[in-house]
């Protein structure tokens, strides 16, 4: 099994247009930040006429860069992948400027309902606005910018993220689903890691071999990183059991704490919520328990 390695060597170029495949091209947004490495990439695809695809966050300085690298050309679509902030909030007002229709996912919900008084902590972060002007469904295939696309419905970074291939091309937009510079976080009640790996097992059997993520660079021999990178989810999954079994029960901080050594402070938030989300699945696979329903703040105990 490859081991999974990540590639930091990305050049963000904010606000230039850069050709990354044979008509696309990518403008990444100055949003750096620990969940969007570099900025977020949106991609131009096409050229007399042209699909912006996830224009990005509200974001005048980006939305200005995306108008000025479209001037001469005619902007017929708007595809977005899903609905996190720094992808979709720019559509509506590149909609009403161009005229183009905003097509792609559906509008934002949890991959699951609240429990009791549970609190989604990732709300915050969660475009609740956007309302495409055409949901496109799983496997649907239309013509923008000049380009055939395939929609691909890969839930569990969010319940309704959306993958887009060009199959004539052998190139897939992976959004935030597969990126090379980082694993993707996963965090419930907004997302779902067994709905996770099985958006990975179906991107695995296509033939789309170069993907262009939400964030960073070019992803090469995309199915051999994506066997990695499943790999080392369930190799996640298999510590995080271990220390279950070691300590009898634990909670999710003692968790992170054990399969997380040395962890920098500030990301243990996100290691929390992607190990209660690991939790989430072993629990529905019968591996652990965890009282009547897994919780963020449960306790959790392997099965006997």
């Amino acid at each position: 099994m490859t081991k999974l390695q990540h590639d930091l060597s990305f050049d963000p170029r904010h606000g230039e247009a850069v050709e990354v495949a044979p008509g696309v091209r990518r403008l990444t947004v100055n949003n750096p930040g620990p969940f969007t490495f570099h900025g977020t990439n949106t991609y131009l695809i096409g050229e007399t006429e042209v699909a912006v695809l996830d224009p990005g966050p509200e974001d005048e300085a980006h939305l200005q860069a995306i108008l000025r690298a479209t001037h001469g050309q005619t902007v017929t679509a708007i595809l977005v992948s899903h609905t996190h902030k720094d992808h979709s909030p720019a559509a509506a007002r590149l909609a009403a400027l161009t005229g183009a229709q905003v097509l792609g996912c559906a509008p934002h919900r949890p991959a699951r309902a609240l429990r009791g008084n549970e609190v989604n902590p990732l709300d915050a972060s969660a475009d609740m606005d956007y309302r495409p002007d055409r949901q496109l469904a799983d496997g649907e295939r239309f013509t923008a910018g000049g380009r055939l696309f395939e929609a691909v419905e890969t839930p569990g970074h969010t319940a309704n993220h959306l993958t887009f291939a060009l199959p004539d091309d052998g190139l897939m937009f992976s959004a935030d689903h597969v990126m090379a510079w980082s694993t993707s976080i996963v965090a419930p009640p907004d997302g779902s890691m067994q709905a996770y790996l099985t958006s990975l097992d179906r991107m695995m059997e296509r033939s789309e071999s170069l993907y262009l993520p939400g964030h960073g660079g070019l992803l090469h021999s995309a199915q051999d990183y994506m066997a990695a990178l499943k790999a080392h989810r369930m190799q996640r999954e298999a510590a995080i059991l271990g220390v279950l079994q070691r300590h009898g029960q634990s909670t999710v901080p003692e968790i992170v704490d054990a399969v997380y050594a040395g962890l920098d402070p500030s990301l243990k938030g996100a290691a929390a919520l992607s190990v209660f989300a690991q939790l989430e699945r072993l629990v529905e696979t019968g591996a652990v328990q965890c009282g009547a329903e897994p919780r963020l703040e449960g306790v959790y105990k392997a099965a006997s």
